[in-house]
């Protein structure tokens, strides 16, 4: 003790220089992930591109800009519009789009993908939480690298929060969703900056006019409404449709109707605002609920928890869970598998109408769970 005594100058020097040291090295760690390039290498389908911004010119040279990828058939059709990345800690709905984007083929109508939806959110992660950067899938370039981000947009880009989140319809909410683009849309065209994101895509939709939308989610296995699609009133006959061609194909999937008085989501506000038929799915994800152990790139890829196997077996849970967990594989592949029915029964409810889609390329979801095949064979 005397020495700390009579030495406290030095041990205060000693103790900056090691805060700033820790300072430092966190500091460059959130500076590179804020400006990490995720790869995203679009196969011979991908016809065109264009950014977000062409439809919110608010947009331009921020983190919320992002990249639409157009897949365009040689037969005119209907269209169709698939977010994934609205959450970026739910990774299925990203490699599903991603998917998409790198082996997917139009043979009729248009298919606009944005893998990341909320570009913002994919340069951070949820704090305290202890979550990894990244995943890695073996691919047929090789290992790629992929971003586990957060569910909100990052707070460098619009803060502070405010204590209560007034929505454009006045309904309030937890002053953080402000930052969660799932609770602001059809958007405010000058807003904040997630506000900004959802009105291009509110926008983007009326202005192209295009027929059917799809947001790809996950949810904690605990969470009530999963392993459903949530459709908006207009779709119910469509999703009706498209559940029974997922059950036939052996996708245990329930249809929930959009809340008419929850604003702010796609299902509802872009099917209230739009011409659009607006559905959502979810699937189960371990690495996203709130009882499994140390949240790492084995449980985001493998969903194989012992936590959530006691869960299980106390019948806590909404999905099935067993010692298999819930593998990314299966996870896209549920959405890959919702897509391509959803795509068919609006070629049966509407392609007299408004033209067919068709759509080839895509594995299904009995490929990527039982047919030998993994995710990183359709990533390029």
């Amino acid at each position: 003790m005397d020495f700390f005594k009579k030495n406290k100058h030095l041990m205060t020097a000693v103790c900056a220089a090691a805060s700033l040291a820790v300072a430092g090295i966190a500091g460059k760690d959130f500076y590179d992930f804020r400006h990490y390039q995720e790869v995203i290498m679009p196969g011979p389908g991908v016809t065109r591109t264009f950014m977000l911004s062409d439809y919110n010119e608010n947009l331009k040279g921020t983190f919320g800009d992002t990249t639409v990828y157009v897949l365009e058939g040689e037969q005119e059709g209907g269209s169709f519009l698939i977010l994934g990345g609205t959450h970026p800690n739910e990774p299925s709905g990203h490699m599903a789009a991603m998917t998409i984007v790198e082996s997917g083929r139009v043979e009729a109508g248009t298919l606009y993908v944005i893998p990341r939806t909320d570009n913002s959110a994919f340069t951070h992660n949820d704090p305290q939480e202890g979550s990894p950067h990244f995943f890695h899938i073996d691919t047929k370039s090789g290992t790629r690298e992929f971003v586990f981000g957060s569910r909100a947009s990052n707070p460098i880009d619009q803060w502070p929060d405010p204590d209560v989140y007034t929505h454009s319809s006045g309904q309030t909410l937890s002053g953080s969703e402000m930052r969660n683009i799932n609770r602001t849309y059809p958007g405010v065209k000058d807003g904040t900056m997630t506000e900004q994101i959802s009105y291009a895509i509110t926008n983007m939709i009326n202005t192209l006019d295009i027929d059917m939308e799809m947001d790809l989610h996950e949810a904690s296995p605990e969470y009530p409404t999963i392993n459903a699609t949530v459709a908006h009133e207009r779709a119910m006959s469509m999703a009706s449709m498209g559940i029974l061609e997922l059950q036939m194909a052996g996708v245990d999937m329930s249809l929930e109707p959009s809340p008419v008085s929850l604003h702010g989501l796609t299902h509802r506000e872009l099917g209230d605002h739009t011409n659009t038929l607006a559905l959502l799915m979810e699937t189960g994800n371990p690495s996203q609920g709130r009882l499994h152990g140390k949240t790492s790139e084995d449980l985001i890829l493998t969903g194989k928890d012992d936590y959530y196997m006691k869960a299980a077996a106390a019948g806590y849970l909404y999905i099935p869970y067993d010692e298999n967990g819930a593998p990314l594989e299966m996870r896209v592949g549920r959405h890959l598998q919702g897509v391509q029915e959803y795509i068919r029964a609006f070629t049966d409810m509407y392609g007299a109408e408004k033209g067919e889609i068709v759509v080839s390329g895509l594995p299904s979801y009995e490929d990527l769970t039982s047919g030998g095949h993994k995710l990183g064979e359709y990533l390029n």
